[in-house]
């Protein structure tokens, strides 16, 4: 009865010229309030004022002249193209299948058949069984990853082997970047919406070859529990979206913000764009995600470098060095070195050593002409030793991305400052700095934005901003016989600053590189040279510059986190003086909501001695 009354009502709108339907409230009679269609439409609730506004930003995606605001508009324009005699690619429901769908079982409007042929052969060439969520893991090296990736892979009818999953085609959304932009052109344009983000499908080994054995980045496969009509849902959005505009940005409407609305529209009720508030980073979005019941099963997908590390790691000392030099061509494959250990042994050495040889041929560019006859005297040695297995490959690891801590934080704790004592309040957005609970994030890698550190000093009731921190990255990537890759950091903000006389807040920009080597299975050290920039009129000539060096140890294991080390700068532009800091900064970690802190720093500047101390809890949300 209900379809029958709804089948009415737009029986009655068409019958009347089509008024315009009011944005009030979803029910009966105004359908287009539905949140499958205003999901579908990619409408959002205004911030200010009331109504609606499409996220869509190319006016193809609309087929009402207001529909880029008016969901009532773009429901009634839908409404009757969708009914419109024809067929044909242009036509609305050759066009919007996955609208058409929704609109027919909501109203209960005959399904007769209609010839798109450009849509029939795509939905064909998918040939989609089941839709697989698939996360890449972060790479700092590139702003437009250092939160990671998602994408979906839209799996065929399976089969007994893994090619089949490898020939699959997956659906993902990113920045249409020009190739010659820069670094941080890209990152700023993704921040403030510089660039339009688009749809494209890719096969998946193609997703593979760039993620996984050139950008180093373990990739995770979460098979959603969706039905085929789900899939078949999923499929026809894709298509509705596929050649049309909405600007990316780099916090919200990223990558996978785009995919969660793919979801939603699939099975209805998820609601999981309500789960984004100020930011959707990657791995938030899978925890949601799973947390919403939608995932069967979970398969981990180790890089290239994950796996040639591993084989390394599983060789004794004195075989390290071995492969090392067979790699490096002091010695051969069939030499007394390599002869000298025993058929296991050898297999080992010669697996690890091939592995690591293909993988910095494909990823670091190694010559052919350096590679490829190695290669061939690795196979040919190896070829000669039977009964021994093939590498073993990583394991999974205990604990996955989505099982991190949660990404945004707050912290509130106690302090003194050269005999001044303060309450601290800290509100983080994003994302993970090196002390915070490292189970679910990369080794060594910090990255943080829009970190705000506030102050109230109980001698005078006064609320001083400490620290407004813009981005700051810093990746600490031990370097061992095999990889030898940089270490390094850098920052922008405002920060509180000794001028002489008065602690003033400084705009600044800093950066370092250097090395970091490890000395345990969770210890390293590190030494950086470092570069820093302040600009503030109190300064005698507007702004100071500082080299430096940041020298240090870090620790981190599921219970306790250290960050601890000396730093020294040389500012010598307005102020031409030393600044020396001793520093020790500890996280105890309950579980992965909650972290006691401590800090201590005690640092000679205007040669004058200050000590600063402060602890407290962080908590992650």
């Amino acid at each position: 009865m209900g379809n029958l009354l709804r089948l009415g009502s737009a029986i009655g709108w068409l019958a009347v010229g089509l008024p315009a339907l009011a944005d009030t409230a979803a029910g009966p009679d105004n359908p287009h309030l539905d949140p499958t269609w205003l999901t579908l439409v990619h409408y959002q609730k205004n911030i200010v004022g009331d109504g609606y506004t499409s996220q869509a930003d190319d006016p193809d995606f609309f087929l009402s002249g207001r529909g880029k605001t008016s969901p009532g508009a773009e429901f009634e324009a839908t409404l009757q193209a969708i009914q419109a005699p024809g067929g044909g690619n242009d036509h609305a429901r050759c066009r919007f299948p996955a609208r058409d769908r929704w609109l027919r079982a909501q109203l209960d409007l005959p399904d007769t058949p209609v010839a798109c042929p450009a849509y029939q052969q795509w939905s064909d060439t998918l040939n989609t069984e089941t839709a697989t969520l698939v996360f890449a893991a972060s790479y700092l090296n590139s702003p437009s990853s250092m939160f990671g990736h998602t994408f979906l892979r839209l799996d065929p009818p399976k089969e007994d082997d893994e090619t089949n999953l490898l020939l699959a085609n997956t659906i993902s959304y990113a920045a249409d970047a020009a190739a010659h932009d820069s670094e941080l052109l890209f990152a700023y344009r993704g921040i403030f919406g510089g660039y339009p983000g688009i749809t494209t499908v890719q096969p998946y080994y193609e997703k593979i070859r760039l993620y996984s054995d050139i950008e180093n980045r373990d990739l995770w496969e979460y098979t959603l529990n969706l039905s085929q009509s789900e899939v078949d849902m999923m499929v026809a959005h894709a298509w509705e979206i596929r050649d049309h505009n909405f600007d990316y940005y780099f916090f919200d409407e990223n990558c996978a913000y785009r995919l969660l609305a793919l979801i939603d529209v699939a099975r209805p009720g998820t609601n999981l764009l309500a789960e984004v508030g100020t930011h959707a980073i990657p791995s938030d979005t899978v925890r949601w995600v799973v947390d919403k019941g939608l995932v069967r099963d979970i398969h981990y997908r180790p890089s290239a470098a994950t796996s040639v590390a591993y084989s390394l790691d599983r060789l004794p000392d004195d075989q390290q060095t071995l492969a090392a030099a067979l790699a490096n061509g002091y010695i051969s494959a069939s030499g007394p070195e390599i002869t000298a250990l025993t058929p296991t042994e050898q297999a080992h050495v010669l697996d690890a050593t091939y592995d690591y040889v293909r993988y910095q041929s494909e990823a670091e560019g190694w010559p052919r002409e350096l590679a490829a006859p190695l290669s061939h005297d690795l196979l040919s040695a190896r070829s000669q030793i039977d009964n021994t297995p093939p590498p073993a490959t990583p394991p999974r690891p205990d604990v996955r991305d989505d099982q991190g801590h949660d990404t945004f934080r707050i912290s509130l704790g106690a302090g003194q400052q050269a005999h001044r004592e303060f309450t601290r309040l800290t509100l983080r957005p994003a994302y993970h700095d090196v002390l915070d609970p490292p189970e679910g994030y990369r080794s060594g890698a910090q990255l943080q934005f829009l970190r705000l550190d506030a102050r109230y000093y109980t001698d005078n009731d006064e609320l001083q901003l400490e620290q407004l921190t813009g981005v700051e990255i810093r990746s600490l990537s031990p370097r061992n016989a095999f990889f030898s890759p940089l270490s390094w950091q850098v920052g922008f903000g405002g920060r509180r600053t000794e001028t002489g006389h008065k602690r003033v807040l400084t705009p600044y920009l800093e950066g370092g590189a250097g090395g970091s080597w490890r000395l345990g299975d969770h210890t390293q050290a590190f030494a950086l040279a470092t570069a820093d920039l302040e600009i503030d009129n109190d300064l005698r000539r507007g702004y100071d510059a500082a080299p430096g060096a940041d020298i240090g140890l870090l620790h981190q294991n599921p219970r306790f986190s250290l960050l601890a080390g000396a730093k020294t700068k040389a500012w010598i532009v307005s102020s031409q003086h030393r600044q020396d800091q001793l520093y020790a900064k500890a996280n105890w970690h309950i579980g992965r909501d909650f972290s006691l802190f401590a800090e201590f720093t005690r640092e000679d500047h205007f040669d004058r001695y200050q000590s600063t101390w402060q602890a407290g809890l962080h908590a992650y949300f």
